[in-house]
């Protein structure tokens, strides 16, 4: 008589935190050209099917990721603005946040297609794009009032030159990014903290003045 064979096993799919560190580290060793469903499949232990089934589409996964690396942003960014020293200073650590460590760097690499592929995104896709940027400006906003009423800042209309800052970060950081000569992250940081302290300094500095 004939052995009836075992049941195969199941091998119990990765945590989606895992799946997700993987890509990332991914985009961060080989560029977001190598990260195929199949081949992160094959680094968790995962078909590209069964990737699919929880992620849906490759747009989907890339949101999910970036969500995710924003998650940790986020906290990292709550703790700074929670904590010691003056608005000023905790001004400038947003900005050393903010602004990519490099070319390639992979959390900027993946917000860069994320949002180039957001043209053809539904709304629930827009709505958690715009809940990213969201993020970052209220916790902007609320710094700069802070030295404004602490008369660190002059007077100005937080939400207003938040939105100023942030479209200067945003460009500047894609240049970053990209690699654009010329635009290295130290001479960033630099344009970054002139815009600010001609900005927001208590006693305007005179142009030129020492």
């Amino acid at each position: 008589m004939s052995e009836t064979p075992a049941p195969r096993r199941r091998t119990p799919a990765p945590p989606r935190e895992d799946v997700l560190t993987t890509a990332m580290d991914m985009i961060a060793e080989h560029g977001l050209e190598k990260l195929t469903m199949a081949g992160l499949g094959r680094e968790v232990g995962m078909s590209s099917g069964h990737l699919l089934y929880y992620f849906r589409s490759k747009d989907e996964l890339l949101l999910r990721t970036l969500e995710w690396s924003e998650g940790r942003l986020g906290a990292e960014r709550g703790r700074l603005l929670a904590g010691p020293g003056t608005a000023r200073e905790r001004l400038s650590a947003y900005v050393d946040l903010y602004v990519p460590d490099g070319h390639r760097d992979p959390h900027w690499t993946l917000w860069l297609e994320v949002w180039n592929r957001s043209q053809n995104a539904d709304d629930d896709a827009r709505a958690r794009q715009a809940a990213i940027e969201g993020a970052w400006h209220r916790d902007l906003v609320a710094l700069i009032a802070e030295g404004v009423s602490r008369g660190e800042f002059r007077r100005v209309d937080a939400d207003r030159f938040a939105t100023r800052l942030r479209a200067l970060l945003d460009g500047f950081s894609i240049h970053v990014a990209i690699g654009l000569r010329g635009t290295d992250r130290e001479q960033v940081t630099a344009h970054v903290r002139e815009f600010i302290e001609e900005g927001l300094a208590a006693t305007p500095r005179r142009h030129g003045a020492p």
